[in-house]
Order: C-alpha cells, then structure tokens, then sequence
C-alpha cells in the first residue's frame, strides 16, 4: 500500500462499478459498451468533449477500417461512423466504401459532429461522464494487482472516486504508472521517441480545384518551400491535408521532434512550435498549391498529436513477428489491417528514405488479430487499459495506435469489465471464450 491512504482524507465523490480515465476513442467505447451491459460507469475527460485526438487533437479522419474487402473495424466505431454518416457529419465526399471496402482508405470527418454523436451515445447509454476532471493519483496495491480507488481533480477540489474496476484510456497509461503495473517509456527503454505533430484545421480551400501534389510527392513542395526560406525545418514527410467540409481541411503536417509526452515542459514547448510550424504551412499551400490561395488557419489542435509515451508490460506484448505473420489468436478481441506507420525520427534525408522503406502493408483481404492479454498489465486483477499504450512492440503500436483499433480495444475492454464483475472473474483470468461471444454478438467482427 502507498504511505498516503488517500480515500482516509478525502471525500468519496462517486461510487461505480467502472472507473474508465480519459474519454477518447477507447475511453468512450469502453464506458458506454460496459454500461449498455449493466454496469455503473463513472468517466473523467480531462477536457470539455468526448473524442480525445478526433475532437480535441483535430485528427479529424478515421484511419482505414477494412481490409480491402470487408469492414473489420466494426462493433461501436462502425456504429459511431455510420451515424455520423446518416446526419451529413463525415466529408462531403465520403461514402460507405471507405469504411466498408477500401483499402487503405481514410474517413474524414466533422471534429463537432464527433463531439455531438459521442455525448448522445454516452448519455444514452447512462455512463455519468465528468469533463474538466484529471486523474490525479491512485490508491493501489501493486504486489496484490489491485486497484482499490482513483483520486480526480477538478474545480470543485480533490475527491475519491471507489470502483470495482478501472480502465485506463488515458493514451499515456497514467493509470497504470501511478497504480505501479510496470510500463515501458519512450525514450527511456527505446532508442528514439517518435515524433508528435499539432494538428490544424483550416478553411477557405477550393476543393473541387486544389492540385495538391500527392502524398509521396510531398517532398519537392517541402524541399522548395525550405529552399525559399517559408519552412524553417525541412521535414519532408508530410501526411497531408484532408477535406471535413464544403471548405475546411484538417492538416497533419508537420513533426514536433524528441517530444516526451510525460515531461510538461517538453509538450509546453512543443505546443508553440506546432503553432509556429502550422502558419508556416499555411504560407506554404497558400504560395504553391493551386486552391489554396485563399486558404485561412482556424485554429490548432489544444491537444498534441503524441504517438508513443508509455506501453504497458501485458499479459502478451504484441510482437512485429505477429503482425507479419498475420497470427491470429484464441483470445483475440479485434482485428486490424493498417501499414506500420513510424514516422520519421529526424529531418534528415535517412530517416525520410528510412520512413518509406518500413512502411510494412499487410496484403489485401487479410488482417492481424489482436488478442486480449495486450489489455490487461501482467498479474492484474481489476485493471484493464486500452489504447495507444497497450502491451506491443514498437512497430505494431505504431499500426493500432489510431481511432478504430483504440475504439474496438476499448470495446473489448469495457465488455470484459461487466463480465467480470457479474461472473466474478479477474482481469489476468478471464473467460476469454465468452468475452468473444459476447463481442460478435455486439457487432465485432471476429471470424
């Protein structure tokens, strides 16, 4: 036990059968799919909307949900996507083949309609959500595997939040550190931290006239706008710009290198750099790119785009070897198909040549499973975590770390906390052959 016996000295604020920290994509799943199944879900959200780096990140499109052929990133993001398609909130250019049958395709959509469609499904749901609340600390007993309580911060003080079960989506497994379940570090147990990007959305794009170079063709638009003194660093791989509107564009352009995610003062600085990087490219699509001459900065993300801070140590770390391999697994929980996607560590003109090299597809029609035990910290009873910090290696986080794949562990996770609750079972012990049941019968694809 910690010296500090937080719930003696502070007021018990809530009492639920699930605790889920951090309302993304993962945590929104797993709350809402653990209380459509009975459970009392309690959900603290940092900031004022549900979505994490969909909404608050400006990362506004889906990354690809099929495997050429079929959609297999199904279950409640099918759900989240199709009713935003019913109410006219994706691009106005989508169509259900880009989460139905395109390979490779990404979905773009409207960063408040996302807001608007996850707050209803919450609600409905009956999931008593609380925006503005951080988590500040836990009462763990780490040798035991236990958590045993959440402290939250918001305006009205410090409080305790008692739980039968606890989920981690807080994408830098926050609470999996403070609880004790070990954890690997970006930058302190691997060689380099991939780098974070600010997302921007902009306005004022002629659409149906843009000629933006393709995406492999990026670079000569970076090399010259470097050259002409618009771009102070010359990172030449750029994500590029999406349409979420009958003017607006998202952009994912531009890197924030050596960020660590966990030191404040790293995202501090890193935060006024993406702001100074996202007018630079503004400049540059407005002085080169044909459409783009009337093109206007909206605003940047309030929250920066991290890909890699901290992993959990699993029951069953996801291994580089698996997503080759395409294994499949007894327990698995979702399958995916989506390119390793390790972004460039430098602007040097290796790590750009480096970048395209590794970029490793999985082949048309086929998918990688993902199985139960990357949710759940070695030997723990009552925790569960889902997201970009699951158990995996480098290179297959750097496939699942995006929207769907968060969302459908999200799912598994919140459908695996009701079960234990109401069978009695342990995180590290589940019946994984009925959680798998009870996902295809919401709606997972799980062949």
């Amino acid at each position: 036990m910690k010296k500090l016996l937080w719930q003696n000295e502070l007021p018990v604020r809530a009492e639920a059968d699930v605790f889920v920290a951090g309302g993304g994509p993962a945590g929104v799943a797993a709350a809402v799919m653990a209380a459509r199944q009975g459970a009392k879900v309690f959900l603290a959200e940092g900031t004022g909307c549900l979505g994490g780096m969909g909404t608050s990140g400006l990362v506004n499109a889906f990354d690809p949900m099929t495997d050429g052929t079929r959609n297999i990133a199904a279950g409640f993001i099918k759900e989240v996507v199709e009713t935003m398609h019913a109410r006219g909130f994706l691009g106005p250019h989508v169509t259900p083949a880009h989460w139905n049958t395109e390979y490779h395709w990404w979905t773009p959509f409207s960063a408040e309609g996302l807001k608007l469609v996850l707050d209803e499904l919450a609600v409905a749901a009956g999931v008593e959500v609380r925006f503005f609340t951080r988590l500040i600390d836990t009462e763990a007993d780490a040798a035991a595997g236990r958590v045993n309580g959440a402290v939250i911060g918001n305006v009205e003080g410090l409080s305790f939040v008692e739980a039968k079960a606890y989920i981690d989506c807080t994408g830098d497994a926050m609470l999996a550190a403070l609880a004790g379940a070990p954890c690997r570090e970006a930058g302190r147990d691997t060689p380099r931290i991939m780098a974070s990007t600010l997302a921007s959305l902009h306005a004022g794009i002629d659409w149906p006239n843009q000629k933006a170079p393709a995406h492999d063709d990026c670079w000569m638009l970076i090399e010259k706008a470097c050259a002409d003194g618009v771009l102070t660093q010359c990172d030449r791989h750029l994500p590029g710009m999406s349409r979420v509107g009958r003017t607006l564009g998202y952009l994912n352009g531009g890197h924030v290198f050596d960020l660590d995610a966990l030191r404040v003062k790293d995202l501090t600085n890193g935060m006024m750099l993406g702001r100074k990087i996202a007018r630079e490219y503004l400049e540059m699509y407005r002085r080169y790119v044909p459409g783009y001459e009337n093109m206007e900065l909206v605003c940047t993300a309030s929250l920066m785009g991290v890909r890699e801070s901290r992993r959990i140590v699993g029951e069953y770390e996801l291994l580089f070897d698996d997503y080759l391999a395409r294994r499949q697994f007894p327990d698995q929980i979702a399958v995916f198909n989506k390119h390793v996607d390790i972004h460039p560590y430098d602007c040097s003109y290796e790590e750009w040549r480096r970048f395209y090299k590794d970029r490793n597809y999985l082949p048309k029609g086929t998918h990688m499973g993902i199985p139960y035990g990357v949710l759940v910290p070695r030997g723990w009873k009552n925790l569960w975590v889902a997201g970009r910090c699951v158990s995996a290696d480098v290179k297959v986080q750097g496939s699942i770390r995006v929207m769907p794949a968060a969302a459908m562990m999200g799912q598994a996770a919140g459908t695996a906390v009701a079960q234990s609750i109401e069978r009695n079972e342990t995180a590290c012990a589940l019946d994984t052959a009925q959680l798998v049941k009870t996902l295809r019968e919401n709606g997972a694809y799980l062949p």
